[in-house]
């Protein structure tokens, strides 16, 4: 599971366009909480230790405690707005995440063992289907990565959701049909050009004049 990390946050008493422009010239990333049926907290977050976060894979699917004016809030990062030519953070949206709410979240997929695979060593290739899977699971639970173990896997195998063993309480959203993750496919052979008719012809003159 992963680790929640904390961030601190100072109340930014105005909302809008004014607000927000002065806290990004103080260097600091203007930011909404909502959500849990209460009314949205209008924070500025530091820029340089947010970006150091956003800089972490996994962003969206990591839990973290916001402490504002003493108080912690719970929260996903839902939406990172960034500058269209210098990629610097504008604006974030943070989900406040009730005790005990079971969310949904997208989880990096990560495979292993794939030097115990014998489809592998013989040439064949990871067909990856889906690099990101969609879980239902607690908030404070929410696993770094679904794990897909392909030792043993051929060529030709698919690796089907239900061969991954996932934790205590945590489910795929999709639940009507076991879908693929991932599959080994052969590997790609390597087509022998036929000559051409008029290449054949060239040939054949050519033997031509070596008889004479």
């Amino acid at each position: 599971m992963s680790d929640v990390t904390t961030l601190s946050a100072e109340k930014r008493d105005r909302a809008g366009k004014g607000s927000a422009r002065a806290a990004r010239r103080a260097g600091l990333i203007p930011a909404v909480i909502y959500g849990d049926r209460k009314d949205p907290l209008s924070i500025n977050l530091d820029a340089n230790t947010f970006r150091k976060l956003i800089n972490q894979p996994g962003i969206f699917s990591q839990l973290l405690n916001i402490k504002v004016d003493g108080g912690d809030n719970s929260v996903l990062t839902r939406d990172i707005q960034f500058h269209p030519v210098t990629d610097v953070p504008l604006h974030v949206d943070f989900l406040r995440i009730a005790k005990g709410a079971k969310i949904a979240v997208m989880v990096a997929v990560e495979f292993i063992n794939e030097e115990l695979s014998p489809g592998l060593k013989t040439g064949g290739i990871l067909n990856v289907v889906r690099h990101e899977v969609e879980l239902s699971c607690p908030a404070t639970a929410i696993p770094e990565s679904v794990v897909v173990d392909l030792e043993g896997t051929a060529v030709g195998d698919s690796i089907h959701i239900s061969a991954v063993t996932l934790p205590d309480e945590v489910e795929p959203t999709i639940t009507d049909r076991d879908f693929t993750i991932a599959t080994i496919a052969a590997p790609a052979a390597e087509v022998e050009e036929e000559p051409t008719e008029d290449g054949a012809e060239e040939e054949a003159e050519a033997s031509e004049g070596d008889e004479e």
